[in-house]
């Protein structure tokens, strides 16, 4: 297939491009730089220079692709507070690429979050079918998801992969990096209570072939879960870090969490495990990457 990646050179893109080329797919990559661009090239990619807020040359060139990943989100926006305009973006493109997939029965696969889809317990992926209209934070971005899903009523082969948080590997620059710097910056390894929250995990690799087979298998409306762990203690992240970085790990009191924690204050303390046991049996995925532990005691976060 001719597969129109966007966020084709990101954290997760860069690994989605080789695993699709290495499937002996070609891939058209988005990119809103000269660096992007060059290193899209230099990974075998043919390049579109844009980005999400283009809407025409999505459309264009999702019209003119055998299959779509949108991998792109304003993570700078969102990260700075304004989740509402990252989401605002997200959602025009999604219906930008409705737009061009509309009655071809092409693979349409976007990345969302697990975070928060259902607080406390276990969540499937038959969880978060619906959302409020005023819901804030990660469940806005559910809302983007349902509008993928509804894809499948005008003939598009949507679905959505949930991935965890900490999507993790050697190169990471997301929430387990930000949990690393907070440590290094306070002098203290924290979690949040008595650090039982437990967050999915998933091995860079393993999302990337997560990607693929979705693009490749997934059903009209299929909504996937990306979790090669259910759930892994903060405590125990924490545990590692205070070992790899020599500093005390201490309980932080959800009072105190702001203070310490910042933007992630929010989102440390939320207890949300997550299954993919569903999405194993649809779609063969068997990760094999490491573990988060294991791939902290690696080193190479704290290098």
């Amino acid at each position: 297939m001719r597969v129109f990646v966007t966020g084709a050179s990101g954290w997760i893109g860069s690994a989605v491009v080789p695993e699709l080329i290495g499937a002996g797919h070609q891939v058209v990559g988005l990119a809103r730089s000269d660096d992007a661009a060059e290193r899209l090239g230099a990974a075998g990619a043919e390049v579109r220079l844009g980005t999400i807020d283009d809407l025409d040359v999505l459309r264009r060139t999702a019209a003119d692709a055998d299959g779509v990943i949108h991998l792109a989100f304003k993570h700078d926006l969102a990260f700075t507070g304004d989740f509402a305009g990252a989401t605002a973006a997200d959602r025009a493109a999604i219906e930008a690429f409705g737009d061009a997939l509309a009655g071809t029965d092409r693979p349409f696969v976007i990345a969302s979050g697990l975070l928060g889809v259902a607080p406390g317990r276990v969540a499937t992926e038959v969880d978060g079918v619906s959302v409020a209209d005023d819901a804030a934070g990660p469940s806005m971005r559910h809302r983007n998801g349902h509008l993928t899903v509804a894809l499948a009523e005008r003939g598009v082969r949507s679905s959505v992969l949930r991935l965890p948080p900490t999507v993790h590997g050697d190169g990471d620059n997301g929430f387990v990096a930000a949990l690393v710097a907070i440590a290094r910056a306070t002098g203290v390894a924290g979690y949040v209570g008595d650090g039982s929250h437990r967050w999915p995990a998933t091995h860079r690799t393993d999302a990337a072939r997560a990607f693929r087979l979705a693009l490749e298998k997934a059903p009209a409306g299929s909504t996937l879960h990306a979790a090669a762990e259910q759930g892994v203690r903060i405590r125990d992240v924490a545990e590692a870090m205070g070992r790899h970085l020599g500093v005390p790990v201490q309980a932080v009191s959800p009072e105190d969490a702001p203070a310490h924690f910042t933007w992630l204050a929010p989102l440390i303390g939320t207890d949300s495990p997550a299954s993919s046991t569903a999405t194993r049996a649809l779609l063969g995925w068997q990760p094999t990457g490491p573990g988060l532990l294991e791939d902290l005691d690696r080193g190479h976060y704290f290098a």
